[in-house]
């Protein structure tokens, strides 16, 4: 990942290149976004950057030794800290022993979330986190001698997944790390990161994509037609992986907004047998999928509402969820929106404390069948 390859974000690339050529340069930063903003890309452009041993004024030069191997993610100095789904079974406990699949997978998703990389390593319902045992390994690796690069780097994806144990441990280390060690973090809910690590590292907001990058990187990388690109512009909020989920819904999106409109008409028609089928459905998807689908939930009811005032530019929905919502929006109004909103929000909390799904969805169901009709 190059400078060039970041869609937007000029000011925070300035602001990483100036760094590097004064060198003033923080051993903790910790990069904040909302998500599909380009923050883990632009953490690892500037750690490219930083070593390269020939870089110019704008970016790495992408010929020197450095480069040729941050290239293949595999510079003897850059070491990575990711969260994982431990498989003893497999002898896959700390991150090094998924490495070559997170260097498969960066190469192949340059702005990606966590279901994507759960995905990628068929996770299937388990939640990944980084676990205690990593402090050590990454205490080791930080106390050997760099190898042959300028600065060592440590790169942390959603440090907010830290096994307490090992935020603790690591609290040292990133305070007074080694000579020439740089830790970059990456985290996308930073007020859940331990905050004596958030008050030892240096905090980079990087804000929502331009709207004008996003629609220049549809047309030059996607080839949509300028009315196109701005109708995915408007729609990504910000977010290329929101851009991409709008020009190619994904086979996820396709199978939350089913389950939605099921959900919807069972609780219309009163047919408990649906209800009671889709919350058989639900419980089997696992609990971070659960938390989305309702989260997604509460997305389609807002813009369902908004549509009703025939007002282009308020309204952030897909083609298909739009044709749907066409038949379905003078069912969210005034009377039950804020009630339907709340429902979904109390469900999405239940999930996350361990309630059992297939109660959670079903209850959702029946409340939905009293509101819908309001």
């Amino acid at each position: 990942m190059y400078f060039k390859d970041i869609i937007g974000q000029e000011e925070v690339k300035e602001r990483l290149r100036q760094s590097t050529r004064t060198g003033i340069v923080p051993h903790a930063q910790l990069f904040t976004e909302q998500g599909g903003a380009g923050a883990f890309p632009l953490a690892l452009a500037y750690a490219r950057y930083l070593n390269c041993t020939n870089r110019t004024e704008t970016d790495a030069c992408g010929r020197c030794p450095s480069c040729l191997k941050y290239d293949e993610l595999a510079h003897p100095d850059l070491h990575f800290v990711f969260p994982i789904v431990a498989k003893k079974e497999k002898k896959k406990e700390v991150c090094d022993d998924y490495l070559s699949e997170w260097r498969g997978f960066l190469k192949e998703h340059p702005y990606f979330n966590m279901d994507e990389w759960l995905d990628y390593i068929e996770a299937g319902n388990s939640q990944a986190i980084i676990y205690s045992k990593e402090s050590d390994e990454i205490i080791h690796k930080l106390s050997l001698k760099i190898y042959e690069a300028e600065y060592r780097i440590l790169m942390v994806w959603l440090p907010e997944k830290l096994h307490p144990t090992c935020a603790n441990k690591l609290l040292k280390i990133i305070e007074e790390p080694p000579m020439k060690t740089v830790i970059l973090m990456v985290s996308e809910t930073p007020d859940l990161i331990l905050g004596t690590i958030q008050s030892r590292a240096q905090r980079i907001h990087i804000r929502p994509i331009e709207t004008d990058a996003i629609m220049n990187a549809m047309v030059s990388r996607f080839g949509l037609s300028p009315d196109d690109a701005k109708h995915v512009a408007h729609l990504s909020s910000g977010s290329f992986i929101k851009a991409m989920e709008a020009i190619s819904l994904g086979e996820e999106n396709k199978f939350f907004l089913e389950q939605f409109k099921a959900m919807m008409r069972n609780s219309w028609a009163r047919n408990v047998k649906g209800m009671k089928a889709m919350a058989d459905v639900m419980a089997g998807i696992g609990r971070e999928r659960q938390k989305n689908f309702l989260s997604y939930c509460q997305h389609l009811i807002r813009e369902n509402f908004m549509y009703r005032f025939q007002s282009p530019e308020l309204n952030y929905m897909n083609l298909d969820e739009a044709s749907f919502s066409v038949k379905f929006s003078p069912f969210v109004n005034e009377r039950n929106v804020i009630d339907l909103m709340e429902e979904l929000a109390k469900a999405e909390r239940h999930i996350t404390q361990n309630v059992n799904a297939k109660m959670v969805f079903f209850d959702l169901s029946l409340r939905i069948t009293v509101l819908i009709k309001r």
